[in-house]
């Protein structure tokens, strides 16, 4: 697996920081699982935090330090290929959200083969979701009303910015208007945290926007 694209300075520390909603977080922690070279800058923006809080004379929020040094444990003892034995598609951050493999993924048709399984989330400030986009297909032309991560599980997509295969992440602000077509030949399956709603050009899926909480 070659992955190309890769998170931001800005977004790693800001992981590392704990100032990110869950859904932001589940996605990078899916991203660092799958990541060597993002799990490394991670890591290292975790240590230098440690030492600014080691130098620091302020005092610290009750249970801080121990929340960081479980992150930080949790990346190190996390086996090189990020996925647990049995599972080919999603990251182990993911399984507990899922309650278990692809298999138990409660999918909803969104139309045109596209699927969506929204994940419970406890902090609203971001959606989750995984979206199964059937090989060939495209998704609705659309741009963003805050921050978009979507990281490829399985398969590719390609839009107006460049191809995102297995383990790549896409990042898209409100500057961004993309039409996501998934290769052909297998189907793509994405993990998506989205802020806000998306910003749909053609009536059919504005009209369906809130029935399928997009």
């Amino acid at each position: 697996m070659t992955i190309k694209h890769h998170l931001s300075d800005e977004l790693l520390m800001a992981y590392a920081a704990a100032e990110l909603p869950e859904a932001f977080n589940l996605v990078i922690a899916a991203h660092l699982s799958m990541c060597d070279e993002c799990r490394a800058r991670s890591m290292a923006f975790d240590a230098l935090g440690g030492a600014v809080i080691e130098d620091s004379t302020c005092e610290m929020s009750a249970g801080s330090l121990e929340a960081c040094m479980a992150r930080i444990n949790g990346l190190s003892q996390a086996p090189a290929t990020g996925m647990r034995r049995g599972d080919r598609v999603l990251p182990a951050p993911v399984l507990d959200y899922v309650g278990g493999g692809l298999e138990a993924v409660k999918w909803r048709a969104l139309g045109m083969g596209v699927r969506q399984s929204i994940l419970r989330i406890g902090d609203k400030g971001a959606s989750a979701r995984l979206l199964y986009i059937p090989a060939g297909a495209a998704m609705p032309d659309h741009g963003h009303r805050g921050l978009e991560l979507t990281l490829v599980l399985q398969g590719a997509f390609r839009d107006e910015a460049d191809r995102f295969g297995r383990g790549d992440i896409e990042v898209a602000d409100a500057s961004v208007e993309h039409t996501p077509v998934a290769e052909a030949g297998e189907a793509c399956i994405c993990l998506a945290a989205t802020q806000g709603s998306l910003k749909f050009n053609a009536l059919l899926p504005r009209l369906a926007q809130p029935f399928f909480r997009i």
